[in-house]
């Protein structure tokens, strides 16, 4: 049985997901904005992913017959003056849901709930993709973004980025 603590971190987590998919929904309108439809694009795919992992936190809290209360949503409020700041921008909150994510699994693990540790699996290793594609982008950006073609080049890569749903399995 899914603690009160336990309880209340994944409810949270519902909203953090949803305001993660805000967060590269603005990354992508920014991008649009800049002529680049490719690195939109992979940020539109990012948000698609980010209400996928909500869900799944929904899903999971309505399957162990546990009240899912959803609260508001924040408007993310960065302002960026180049790419790269969004790029970096898109780092760190990876970084900061993957501290989200070990928290909770650091609450499960402290009162047994091997259930929902191994519900939260996935996403300890999903982060670990996040931080890794964060981090390439990030480097790919320094190696290439001051050069028209490669950057060019760059969008086009990102442009051919299709969405997988994940395949967790509740």
């Amino acid at each position: 049985m899914v603690t009160q603590k336990v309880h209340e971190l994944l409810n949270q987590q519902i909203n953090k997901e949803f305001y993660s998919a805000y967060l590269y929904l603005d990354f992508s309108n920014y991008f649009k904005a800049q002529g680049l439809d490719g690195f939109a694009n992979w940020y539109l795919i990012q948000a698609q992913e980010e209400r996928d992992h909500a869900m799944l936190f929904y899903t999971y809290l309505q399957n162990e017959n546990m009240p899912v209360a959803l609260d508001a949503i924040a408007k993310p409020d960065k302002t960026f003056t180049c790419h790269m700041d969004v790029l970096k921008a898109g780092l760190e909150h990876e970084i900061y849901v993957t501290s989200l994510i070990n928290y909770i699994y650091a609450a499960a693990f402290d009162v047994k709930d091997f259930r929902t540790m191994k519900f939260l699996y996935w996403f300890v290793k999903e982060q670990g993709e996040e931080e890794t594609n964060a981090n390439d982008l990030i480097s790919k950006m320094e190696l290439f973004g001051s050069d028209p073609k490669s950057l060019y080049m760059l969008n086009q890569e990102l442009a051919a980025r299709i969405y997988t749903a994940p395949s967790l399995v509740l």
